[in-house]
């Protein structure tokens, strides 16, 4: 009976198609165990928002006043606004206000035009200045005071009346303070209701805002009775975010 052959050269050709497909596939699956061993379970933490807020009287004002007018020339109506903010100036020197506290906040020159109608373009009609400045007032109790002796001086334009305070951190971390009692109180009812502990704190981030007080208006320069001003009490929030790990 004759030997059935096989071809050495396939016999050889095979083995190596074996190996490298037995090396391709080995590594695959190494990876893929390594990759399910480095997996980890995800921090158990409890994540709340804090809040907590301090009201307090304000310790100063400032006010924005000044004189805005039209003339036909460019100089008639800085001349004319030139003389009404001479007088408004001297008003709120006489009022008690120190000259560092009274600032130069907008001048501004604009050409005026009439309307157009269907058969005439708009022409320049005159000119409007307008001066206004910023004033401190450390006495809160003279603000309308200060008010009446501006529009009496003359001036046109009063108002975004702002109580601030001096120095708002000290009165901020008495907020913050209380935004981590809520935040630990909200927390701890939390783990109570489910049955764990808490931990340490994890982290604390925070979003604080003060918002002043704010009495806009515009004045006519009429003389007026005694400008009624109640400043209140600001508010100052303090808001975070705090994560306690749950204690194992």
């Amino acid at each position: 009976m004759a030997a059935v052959g096989f071809p050495i050269r396939a016999v050889t050709r095979w083995i190596l198609c074996l190996g490298v497909w037995l090396a391709a596939a080995a590594p695959a699956e190494t990876v893929q165990a390594q990759g399910q061993d480095s997996r980890s379970p995800p921090e158990a933490r409890v994540i709340v928002v804090g809040e907590g807020s301090v009201s307090t009287l304000p310790d100063y004002a400032r006010i924005r006043s000044g004189v805005t007018n039209t003339a036909k020339t460019a100089k008639e109506a800085i001349d004319a606004n030139s003389k009404l903010m001479a007088a408004v100036t001297t008003a709120l020197l006489d009022a008690g206000i120190v000259q560092k506290d009274i600032q130069t906040a907008e001048f501004s020159i604009q050409p005026v035009y009439t309307s157009a109608t269907p058969s005439s373009e708009p022409k320049l009609s005159g000119y409007r200045v307008s001066n206004q400045v910023g004033v401190t007032i450390r006495q809160i109790s003279k603000v309308g005071e200060v008010l009446d002796r501006l529009v009496t001086a003359g001036a046109t334009d009063a108002g975004n009346v702002e109580f601030l305070l001096f120095d708002p951190s000290k009165v901020l971390d008495q907020a913050r303070e209380a935004a981590v009692a809520d935040a630990r109180r909200k927390a701890e009812l939390y783990a109570h209701a489910s049955g764990f502990s808490l931990g340490r704190v994890a982290f604390i981030t925070e979003n604080t805002e003060f918002v002043p007080p704010v009495a806009s208006g515009r004045l006519k320069s009429t003389a007026m009775a005694a400008v009624p001003i109640q400043p209140g009490e600001d508010a100052l929030h303090a808001r975070i975010v705090v994560g306690f790990d749950i204690a194992q």
